[in-house]
């Protein structure tokens, strides 16, 4: 099969591999659409350290059920389907209690690491256990649903923030995984959304989404957000960066009481101001992947809930990928979702 193969760190090209055979418990899906995520552009170039070349990455993709293992129930050949990133287990505990995204033996597709290697979707095809396959509604498009992924991701965060009708929400950085918080956040019952960015554009991008944007960080974010809610600050912050400017702006743009859901994790490391965190009785929540929000992200898709179609950037063929992958890299202004198409879309 053709598949976009990281032969080596900055180096991507058109390969022909031996396509996989479906386990008995396992669909071959031919791939429609495959979004490039941020994190197989940090792994573009080694500096994630779990693209580990060669590779074929992807991991956040659509398709057509191909052929279906011995053991496959509930699906036939030709079901338009959409899988989840995260391969579990399903047997430790952590998967008993429905917290897959922490299961003992967790892989991730197109992840190539110390502890295990695991083929992507950029390619013709992919080989996923039923358990992580979803059944697509046929409105949906095949583009539209390689971004489910990254909608479950922004569901799960909104999930851990215990958010109540009414309240006040702030999110830090207006990438993709921001935009979709926000947008999670309004259907949970958010009140106000604040999207708070450096880049006017992708701020603009927030405001027609339904947020009241605010071009700014650091000490300034501060002052407006106590300003806009009467001194009190938002019930929740959803930090979507993961360095420590914005880390601690969250930190301080919470009211006594409130929840800063981690999300974005650029740093390895960032300083907490502890004694505000304590005496102001902060909760801090880290937030990993998704864990079972593939259900509810298909139903508000394809209920025109949560909008996806403003933050594709760009739909091309896999052979396009080393070029994409390189406006990516390089950080190319309003740029925001790519999507490759292995194989025919609608």
């Amino acid at each position: 099969m053709k598949a976009l193969l990281l032969s080596s760190y900055r180096h991507l090209e058109i390969a022909e591999i031996p396509a996989p055979t479906p386990g008995s418990n396992e669909i071959l899906i031919r791939v429609a659409a495959c979004g490039i995520c941020g994190s197989d552009v940090h792994g573009y170039d080694g500096s994630s350290g779990r693209r580990i070349p060669p590779l074929v990455m992807g991991h956040e993709a659509a398709g057509i059920a191909t052929v279906l293992g011995s053991e496959v129930k509930g699906l036939s050949e030709g079901d338009r389907v959409t899988f989840d990133s995260t391969v579990s287990c399903g047997a430790c505990g952590y998967c008993l209690r429905g917290e897959v995204n922490l299961c003992d033996k967790r892989r991730v597709l197109g992840v190539s690491c110390g502890d295990y290697r695991c083929a992507g979707a950029f390619a013709e095809y992919v080989a996923v256990p039923q358990h992580i396959v979803h059944r697509l509604p046929e409105r949906l498009s095949f583009s539209e649903a390689a971004m489910l992924e990254a909608v479950s991701v922004a569901l799960h965060a909104v999930s851990l923030s215990n958010i109540a009708s009414g309240q006040t929400a702030l999110v830090l950085g207006a990438g993709m995984i921001g935009l979709l918080t926000l947008q999670a956040l309004r259907v949970a019952g958010c009140s106000r959304v604040f999207v708070a960015d450096v880049d006017a554009s992708r701020l603009k991008l927030a405001t027609s989404l339904g947020a009241n944007a605010l071009l700014t960080t650091g000490a300034d974010l501060v002052s407006q957000i106590s300003a806009l809610t009467d001194g009190r600050g938002v019930d929740v912050a959803v930090e979507a960066v993961g360095v420590d400017e914005t880390v601690l702006a969250a930190i301080d743009c919470v009211g006594k009481g409130g929840r800063v859901t981690l999300v974005g994790n650029v740093s390895p490391e960032v300083t907490l101001p502890l004694q505000k965190v304590v005496t102001r009785q902060i909760r801090l929540q880290g937030s990993c992947a998704s864990a079972g929000e593939y259900p509810q992200a298909i139903e508000l898709l394809a209920r025109g809930r949560i909008q996806v179609k403003p933050l594709i950037s760009a739909i091309a063929p896999l052979e396009e990928g080393p070029r994409w992958f390189e406006r990516l890299y390089f950080r190319e202004p309003n740029l925001m979702k790519v999507i490759l198409t292995p194989g025919e879309t609608e």
